[in-house]
């Protein structure tokens, strides 16, 4: 049984930083590569971030520079360090195993919300 726990969402200034957790359960953690996705109101979900088995990283355009995805094999936790918070970067965010071609392997946690508002 595969279980996504996100944690660490809310309410942060622009400018601010938030850092994400998501706790897996129900796969061999430290051979998959994992996922940061979001999804904004009235949009489709996105994927922001991603970690290899290996921890090579890839960023969405949007959030290079500012975000950085890190995992803790031991722990069976990825994590979203957010710095600069952009009121843009207002969604909910889920992580999910992700396939080489960037696409969620599984079922979604419940996610946590990021606002970022003065």
């Amino acid at each position: 049984q595969v279980q996504l726990v996100e944690s660490g969402g809310g309410l942060v200034q622009p400018g601010g930083s938030l850092r994400l957790s998501c706790a897996v359960s129900g796969y061999i953690f430290s051979a998959i590569t994992m996922g940061w996705y979001r999804q904004a109101p009235g949009k489709e979900r996105e994927l922001v971030a991603t970690i290899t088995s290996t921890s090579s990283q890839n960023y969405a355009d949007s959030v290079k520079g500012r975000f950085t995805i890190s995992r803790d094999n031991a722990k069976n936790t990825v994590y979203l360090q957010m710095n600069s918070l952009k009121p843009e970067d207002t969604a909910v965010y889920y992580c999910n195993p992700t396939s080489r071609g960037g696409h969620p392997l599984s079922s979604w946690g419940q996610g946590t919300q990021v606002t970022v508002s003065s």
